[in-house]
Parts: C-alpha cells; structure tokens; sequence
C-alpha cells in the first residue's frame, strides 16, 4: 500500500464509542467526545435530524448517519455490528445525555460484546447524574428508575411497594406530558412531607430546579411551565433537609 493511502476498513479493527452529548447546552460537549464524532465512519443516532443539527453546530462534516432508535433497534443492532465487525468505527449517540441510560443503546452494546467486539464509552452528561449534584439530597445510595409504566395503575403500584419504603435516593425521568399525573400521585402516595428534588429542563434556557418537601414542591411545580423534560429525585424515608 502507498503512503498515504487510506487503509481499507477490512483492515482496521472496528469498534463502537458510546458517546454522550449535551442535555441541552451546547458547551457541555467534550473535546474527546467531538473528537470522536469527526474520527467516526458511522454515527448510529436516536434522532437524525438532532444528531444532523448537532454535528452542524459543532462544525463536524463527514460521517454518514443511521437511524437508530427504540422502533428499529433489534434489527439496527445487528446490523450496526456487523458494520463495526468489518472494521468501521461507530459513534452512538442519543438526541441527549448518555446512550443506553435509559435510551437506545443496551442491544447494541450488547450484541457488540457477544461478537467480542471493542467498546468503549466517551462520557458526559446525563440527566440523572446532573440532578443528584445539586439536589441536596444522599447520593452514597441511590437507584435509577428511569421512565415509570404510562398507566396509572402500574406508576401507583411502584409509588406504594417501591417508593413509600424506599430506603436510597430515586431517581426518575417524565415527560411533560404526564409530569402532572405523576406529581399528583407521588403527593397522595408519598405524602407532602417527603422531600423532593424536581428538576426541568436541565442545562437548558429556562432550566428550573426546585428541592423541598412534596407539599410545598408538587403546587410550586404545577403552577409553572410544564413543558419540556423532567428528572426527579425522591430522597429516602424519613430524610429531613
């Protein structure tokens, strides 16, 4: 081969960087993590008009995207593997936060580990990590629940065998299209004296953060904005601030 010439990707080792992008402020983005999106052949992405947008700000033109989300994901996996297992370097990103953190990415990481091929992570943001920082309440412990069950019944369910007696900080995500229903619910199960950490909207324009006793948190909250995504951290029984 020449010097110069590019070496063919049945040359190379592939391998998957799972990197993580802004919640919401653009200046959150890492070196390494723009880095490893300009050094990438394929970026496997939530959202390709996001990740499209995303890699325009940040000044990165070349690799080509791939819808990869949670419609798609047990096909795309293998099929993003095989392309990694052919030597091709494959960034996956979310729209935002840390991929597989509850967004897409477990099946792919997966399948990659099962076929021996190389991942590594490029870390950053996430919005449970980002809320437990400032809210004030124990993080020695805490669990990460993710999104709760959309009925009703499933969301009180958790609230009374999981939330009630909960002995570490939990931490939720919710829309806003049911943050309403939800808020309600914690406040009827949980009681308003158990202390709270809301947060909307994380690192963005009109980001809001609130800690304090449901009573007085859930009217606070519902008598504001409720667009955008929430993160919320439940403290353990019995915490006092």
């Amino acid at each position: 081969m020449a010097a110069g010439e590019p070496v063919p990707a049945q040359a190379r080792r592939g391998r998957l960087l799972v990197v993580a992008t802004p919640l919401g402020n653009l200046g959150d983005i890492s070196r390494r993590a723009r880095e490893s999106l300009t050094a990438s052949d394929l970026v496997a992405c939530e959202d390709t008009r996001t990740t499209g947008n995303l890699l325009r700000l940040l000044g990165i033109d070349g690799p080509r995207l791939l819808a990869y989300h949670e419609h798609n994901e047990r096909e795309a996996a293998e099929a993003v593997a095989e392309r990694i297992r052919q030597g091709l370097t494959v960034a996956l990103v979310t729209d935002a936060g840390t991929p597989a953190i509850s967004d897409p990415g477990f099946r792919l990481v997966r399948e990659c580990r099962r076929l021996g091929l190389e991942v590594s992570p490029v870390p950053g943001p996430c919005a449970a990590t980002a809320l437990l920082s400032v809210s004030g309440l124990p993080t020695n412990a805490f669990r990460f629940v993710g999104f709760l069950p959309p009925k009703s019944a499933a969301r009180r369910r958790f609230l009374t065998q999981e939330a009630a007696e909960a002995g570490e900080t939990l931490v939720l995500l919710e829309s806003c299209h049911r943050i309403e229903a939800l808020l309600g619910e914690m406040l009827e199960i949980l009681g308003p004296d158990r202390v709270a950490c809301i947060g909307r909207e994380l690192t963005k324009a009109h980001e809001a953060l609130r800690t304090g006793p449901l009573g007085e948190l859930v009217p606070a909250t519902l008598s504001g904005s409720l667009k955008g995504e929430f993160t919320l951290a439940v403290a353990p029984k019995g915490f006092a601030l």
